[in-house]
C-alpha cells in the first residue's frame, strides 16, 4: 500500500495545471490543492490564495491543509527559500533549496558548477560593464548570445547577428553572460532527483521564437513535443552521464544537495553535447507534453524524491507514441498582450479523450466567463500513437475553440514529423567526454 498523499502545488500557470492533471491521475493522491492555482486547476483541485514567495505564508497554508507533500512550480519561490522553509517545518517538499536554486538564479554560478564538474558547456564571459560586453562580443563573434545573469522567466536571452541589438540588451540587464553561439538542434531533458539518485524523463524539444519558422523574438515557449524521433541512440544515457549526474554530484560536494527537478537545456553541436542552460524546476511548456506521455504515477515519484527514496521507484514508464503541446498566446505577446479576450469551446474544463487543454493565463470575469489574463493563455496537449496524429489532434482541437484574441504557431513539431531535423555527423564523432576534455586542454571550452 502506497502512502496516501495530500499534495499542495505552488504556482498559477500552465506548468502547475499540467502537474495537477498528472497528480490527479495518481491513485495515491487523495487530496490535491493549488496555491493560488487558476481556473483550470479549480476543476481538479482546491485553489487557495497565497503569496507563493512568502515562505511563512506557504508553511502556514501547508499546515492548515495537512498536506504531506509540497510541489514548488515556479523558480522565484525556490530562489526565495520557500522549499527550505517547508522542509524546515517537517513537510516533504519537491524543489531545491535556495542555495541549489542558484543554478538557475545565476548563470555565472551555473558556469562555475559546470567547470568544477567537467560538464560540457559553451565558452563564456561574465560581464559587469558594457566594455566587457563589447570585448566578449568581438571575441566570440556572431551570432551573439547575451544572457541576463539573473532570473528572467525564460526571456532574458538574446541571440542575434546585430551587435548593436546585443549591446542594447546587455545595457538593460547588467551583469550578463556572453557566450559563444552553439550550433545544432536543441534538446530539453528533465531529471527528477533526491540528491543522489536521478531519473530522466523523456527528452523534449520546445520552440522559443514567437512565429512560424522560428521568426520573431524569444518567448517563454510556444510549444513542445516528446519524444524526439531524430535523437541519436543513447542520447539520454549520455546526458545523464556527462551532464546531470556530475552536476548533482558537484552540488553535493558543495554541501548544497539538489532535491527536485533539474532541467538541462542542451545543444547537439558539431563539437558534441553542450549545456545551454540549467533550470531548477519543470520547464514550461515542455512539462505539458512530457507529463502527458508519462505512464508512471507522478505523485509517488515526486514523494520518493522529496523523501530521499527515489531508488525505490525504478525506471519511469512511458505511454507509446508521442505528445505535443501547442501554446495559444494573447495577441501582442511577447510584447504587451491583449488581455480580457473571451475564450469558449470544448475541453476547457477537462476532457475524456486524448486531448486536454492546460490553462496558463486565464481568469474568470465578473460575468463568469473565461478570459485571457496573461501572455501565454492556453496549452493544447495531444497524446497519440504517432507524432503526426498528435499534431493533427492538437491543431484540430485549437480550431474548435472560440478565442479570437489568441494566436498560435502552426508549425510545432512539423519538421520533426517530416524527418527534417538532423544531427551532424560531427556531433556523433565528437560527443564524448574525452573530446570535451581535449577541448578544455586546448583552451576551447569553459571561460576564456
Amino acid at each position: 500500500m502506497h502512502t496516501q498523499l495530500s499534495v499542495l502545488i505552488l504556482g498559477s500557470g500552465g506548468r502547475e495545471h499540467a502537474i495537477a492533471i498528472a497528480l490527479a491521475a495518481d491513485p495515491a493522491v487523495t487530496h490535491l490543492h493549488c496555491a493560488p492555482g487558476n481556473p483550470g486547476t479549480a476543476t481538479i483541485a482546491s485553489n487557495h490564495p497565497v503569496d507563493i514567495n512568502d515562505a511563512r505564508a506557504v508553511v502556514a497554508l501547508a499546515r492548515r491543509l495537512h498536506v504531506n507533500l509540497v510541489v514548488v512550480g515556479p523558480e522565484a519561490p525556490l530562489v526565495a527559500g520557500v522549499a527550505d522553509a517547508v522542509r524546515g517545518a517537517g513537510i516533504a517538499c519537491f524543489g531545491p533549496s535556495a542555495a541549489a536554486a542558484r543554478l538557475e538564479a545565476s548563470k555565472a554560478f551555473a558556469k562555475e558548477v559546470m567547470a568544477a564538474a567537467g560538464v560540457p558547456t559553451a565558452r563564456s564571459r561574465y560581464c559587469e560593464s558594457l566594455a566587457d560586453v563589447e570585448q566578449a562580443l568581438d571575441h566570440f563573434g556572431a551570432p551573439h548570445v547575451v544572457k541576463d545573469d539573473g532570473l528572467a522567466a525564460g526571456k532574458g536571452v538574446i541571440v542575434t547577428d546585430d551587435r548593436a541589438a546585443a549591446l542594447e540588451h546587455a545595457s538593460g540587464c547588467l551583469p550578463v553572460v556572453v557566450e559563444e553561439y552553439l550550433d545544432g538542434p536543441e534538446v530539453s531533458l528533465f531529471a527528477i532527483t533526491d540528491g543522489h539518485t536521478a531519473l530522466p524523463l523523456q527528452p523534449a524539444q520546445d520552440f522559443k521564437r514567437v512565429g512560424d519558422g522560428d521568426a520573431g523574438p524569444n518567448t517563454g515557449g510556444m510549444g513542445a513535443y516528446t519524444p524526439l524521433p531524430w535523437a541519436p541512440p543513447g542520447l539520454v544515457d549520455e546526458i545523464m552521464e556527462s551532464v546531470v549526474e556530475p552536476t548533482i554530484a558537484e552540488l553535493g560536494r558543495q554541501d548544497t544537495p539538489f532535491v527536485g527537478l533539474l532541467y538541462a537545456g542542451l545543444a547537439l553541436t558539431s563539437k558534441g553535447l553542450r549545456v545551454v542552460e540549467f533550470n531548477v524546476r519543470f520547464g514550461d511548456p515542455e512539462t505539458q507534453a512530457v507529463l502527458a506521455a508519462l505512464d508512471s504515477p507522478l505523485g509517488q515519484v515526486l514523494y520518493a524524491a522529496a523523501t530521499g527514496n527515489l531508488e525505490s521507484i525504478g525506471e519511469l514508464a512511458w505511454k507509446p507514441g508521442s505528445a505535443v503541446v501547442v501554446v495559444l498566446a494573447a495577441n501582442g505577446y511577447p510584447g504587451t498582450p491583449e488581455l480580457g479576450g473571451g475564450i469558449a469551446g470544448p475541453r476547457l474544463s477537462g476532457s475524456a479523450d486524448n486531448v486536454h487543454i492546460v490553462h496558463a493565463g486565464t481568469a474568470v470575469d465578473a460575468d463568469g466567463d473565461l478570459v485571457a489574463a496573461g501572455g501565454r493563455v492556453l496549452g493544447v496537449v495531444a497524446q497519440a500513437s504517432s507524432l503526426a496524429s498528435a499534431r493533427q489532434d492538437a491543431y484540430a482541437a485549437i480550431d474548435e475553440l472560440d478565442a479570437p484574441s489568441l494566436f498560435c504557431r502552426r508549425d510545432i513539431a512539423e519538421r520533426a514529423e517530416r524527418g527534417e531535423i538532423a544531427v551532424s555527423d560531427a556531433y556523433r564523432v565528437n560527443s564524448t567526454l574525452a573530446q570535451y576534455a581535449a577541448d578544455v586542454a586546448e583552451g576551447d571550452a569553459g571561460e576564456w
